[in-house]
């Protein structure tokens, strides 16, 4: 039996808006550069974004859930043959937007916060030189990721 998604929530930030930059879609998900500008020290910053208001991973039907994980292993397989980061960060927090979503966060040893997490305090000034080699691969690797993601198709 196919799955009705729930309703957006129009207070929902992300049922009202993209959260970013996007990147990729299809029907239940989609990958965002989250490119504010409280995260302008972190370029390699994504989020996948459920398309449907769920509220708690649990609450995301069991495919979907499936399909969901899928996506951010091939977004971290992604970033890691790209960037060689140190670390990948993977957050899924919800508490000032209660919508599933997940953030995945390219970490170097060089960044502000490292090894603090990002929303931490900051331990160091970054050379601007590393942010902006970052930012220049962004193009090719939103491009393979784009290619990378090409074999899911939507789940009912």
């Amino acid at each position: 039996m196919p799955h009705t998604p729930p309703p957006a929530e129009p207070s929902c930030p992300l049922c009202t808006g993209v959260s970013g930059r996007v990147v990729w879609h299809c029907a239940a998900w989609r990958v965002v550069h989250a490119d504010s500008p409280a995260e302008n020290d972190f370029p390699v910053f994504y989020r996948l974004v459920s398309n449907a208001h769920y509220t708690e991973w649990t609450d995301v039907p069991d495919p979907l859930r499936l399909e969901g994980m899928d996506i951010l292993a091939c977004i971290e397989t992604a970033m890691r043959q790209q960037f060689q980061p140190r670390k990948i960060n993977l957050a899924s927090l919800g508490n000032q937007a209660p919508h599933v979503h997940w953030h995945i966060i390219a970490r170097f040893d060089w960044d502000s916060h490292f090894p603090n997490p990002v929303w931490g305090a900051t331990l160091r000034n970054v050379d601007a030189r590393h942010i902006e080699a970052l930012r220049e691969q962004l193009p090719a690797f939103e491009a393979a990721l784009a290619k990378a993601l090409l074999p899911f198709k939507d789940v009912d």
